[in-house]
């Protein structure tokens, strides 16, 4: 059965009486990840006949306080704001308040934050948050003054303890990030109980791929954590037009050194794949990790590796 249509709100304040009430978890949901979908599970089963609802903040408060520290710090995202959306929606969120983190936010002490914003402006039933969710002026607040601030206000509140995921131990976005830097997606993957995936607009390029026979779609990187470097085994979903559906493909996330100075970006060839997908959106799942970036002594041996890349990429695909 098809999820409602989720509904995004981007202010506390003002909002319509259909959209108070939820049940709500809270967090940034980087990632979204195993500990994150206990959490919204256990908003979920609190109430399960009321609206589920999530409470998040853009920008990221960590992006936040370092541009205020003047700091310039290597892009941490695992999504972006529309990428987790898509992503909450599919786990059947109904209202998102994706709320704007700035001065005023950054400034509310734990309990006017839990007044004005939980309790007067978006009227929540309930809440949960993980064991180890921060917040207020200076992060003073935390689950437990939290569960205190409900009690005192007129809402629930679950506390929900850390989820472990795969090798890495507990299922963090650190640990995800260090899993996918390291080229280990399937680690990742057993974190975020899904394949890792960079969501955006195909955007042209310089159609080199297309001139050595392997026409590519071209996506930015800009604001995300990088992965390793390289090429990748890759699974695609069209998300819109008329080519929509899902494909198997091979993918090269990087500066392409054979052809001097580059911004990174993400260039995936889609097999046996005839449409246009200029302007379109692409969800990309990094699955395995080939090999590293090279730089080779011309384009035969390019594209004798490209060969070789696509065919070590269908024999994965095709695993079960």
């Amino acid at each position: 059965m098809q999820n409602p249509p989720m509904h995004i709100h981007r202010d506390w304040r003002g909002l319509a009486a259909s959209s108070r009430g939820a049940t709500v978890a809270m967090g940034n949901f980087d990632g979204v990840h195993r500990g994150h979908r206990a959490v919204i599970e256990a908003a979920r089963a609190a109430s399960p006949d009321a609206p589920l609802g999530i409470i998040t903040f853009e920008p990221h408060p960590r992006e936040y306080f370092a541009a205020q520290a003047g700091r310039v710090e290597p892009p941490f995202r695992l999504m972006n704001a529309e990428s987790r959306a898509t992503r909450l929606a599919r786990h059947g969120v109904g209202q998102l308040y994706e709320l704007p983190f700035g001065p005023y936010l950054a400034g509310l002490s734990p309990e006017d934050f839990a007044r004005q914003v939980l309790a007067e402006g978006l009227g929540i039933a309930h809440v949960a948050v993980g064991e180890d969710f921060r917040y207020g002026r200076g992060r003073a607040g935390d689950a437990a003054t939290l569960a205190e601030a409900g009690a005192r206000l007129g809402f629930g509140v679950t506390i929900v303890p850390l989820v472990c995921g795969g090798a890495e131990g507990r299922a963090s976005s650190t640990a995800i990030r260090a899993a996918l830097a390291e080229g280990r997606p399937r680690d990742a993957e057993a974190m975020l109980g899904h394949w890792h995936r960079i969501e955006g607009e195909v955007l042209h390029g310089e159609k080199r791929g297309r001139e050595l026979g392997f026409p590519t779609a071209n996506m930015e990187l800009d604001g995300l954590h990088l992965p390793r470097l390289g090429v990748y085994a890759v699974l695609v979903d069209v998300l819109d037009g008329p080519d929509r559906g899902s494909y198997r493909g091979v993918a090269s996330l990087g500066v392409r050194p054979m052809f001097g100075q580059n911004a990174p970006n993400l260039e995936t060839h889609l097999f046996d794949f005839k449409g246009d997908l200029y302007g379109h959106h692409l969800s990309v799942a990094l699955v395995e990790y080939l090999r590293p970036e090279e730089k080779f002594d011309g384009l035969d041996a390019l594209i004798a590796q490209m060969q070789a890349d696509a065919t070590q990429a269908r024999r994965i695909l095709s695993a079960p």
